[in-house]
């Protein structure tokens, strides 16, 4: 019986990656860098899971002379946090179409709420403040908390743990090849809804792709997957995938 639901953030919840690449960029320049991501590197760059080991890739790559100390990169990365912070408060972000709408539907069915995530702990808490009011997330996985990130499984076994619940009672919701990969590790279902960075797939293993969650004004397109009704408007078809298997 489905108990919970499991979702990424960025991508998933809310289209953020170009306020973070406009953080990314301010931090350097802030921080007398030459590195400039613009949206074709960056979406090369979104393969490295976790901003911290994004550059630290990006550096090793260029061959950044002297190089950052994984300190210094430690330091780049808070105030790059800060800045997205910042961006996020500013307004303007908005929670993509049918999360609304499904994270209500689920608390009003009884269902768990919980985010898997590597992005930080104060992106998350951003959006979240941003994105208010929205029903209390039961369990928040994020960051460092596990020292593998996605496409490991360890962030969503960190998210069963803390819900006490097996995979088989809870679905997980990504956008990306990686995010998927890290579900299916940790034996979740996932609906992949595609997203600008996350890429169209193909997803395999995907229980259902979706174009995105879907509302009465924006309906869903299904991409592959079990016949979903479009606009997705209750929580039937998600109890259907959690008996498919």
């Amino acid at each position: 019986m489905l108990q919970a639901l499991i979702f990424d953030v960025d991508g998933t919840l809310a289209e953020t990656e170009e306020l973070h690449r406009a953080a990314f960029n301010e931090a350097f320049a802030a921080a007398g860098l030459d590195w400039q991501w613009d949206q074709a590197l960056y979406a090369e760059l979104l393969a490295v899971t976790g901003g911290k080991e994004r550059m630290a890739y990006f550096q090793q790559r260029t061959g950044l002379t002297p190089a950052l100390s994984p300190a210094e990169i430690a330091t780049l990365h808070a105030d790059k946090t800060a800045r997205y912070a910042a961006r996020v408060n500013a307004g303007g972000l908005e929670l993509r179409p049918g999360v609304r709408r499904l994270l209500a539907e689920a608390t009003h069915a009884g269902l768990k709420l919980a985010i898997a995530t590597t992005t930080s702990r104060p992106n998350v808490d951003a959006l979240l403040k941003a994105a208010a009011p929205l029903p209390a997330f039961d369990v928040i996985a994020a960051g460092d908390e596990v020292a593998a990130k996605k496409p490991a499984p360890d962030i969503f076994l960190a998210a069963l743990r803390d819900l006490g619940l097996p995979a088989s009672a809870c679905i997980a919701f990504e956008d990306t090849a990686n995010g998927l990969a890290s579900a299916r590790g940790a034996g979740l279902r996932c609906v992949v809804t595609c997203s600008a960075y996350g890429g169209t797939g193909p997803f395999a293993g995907a229980s259902a792709v979706v174009s995105h969650l879907g509302d009465a004004d924006t309906p869903a397109t299904l991409l592959n997957g079990p016949a979903l009704p479009c606009g997705i408007a209750d929580l039937r078809w998600l109890s259907a995938l959690a008996k498919e298997g």
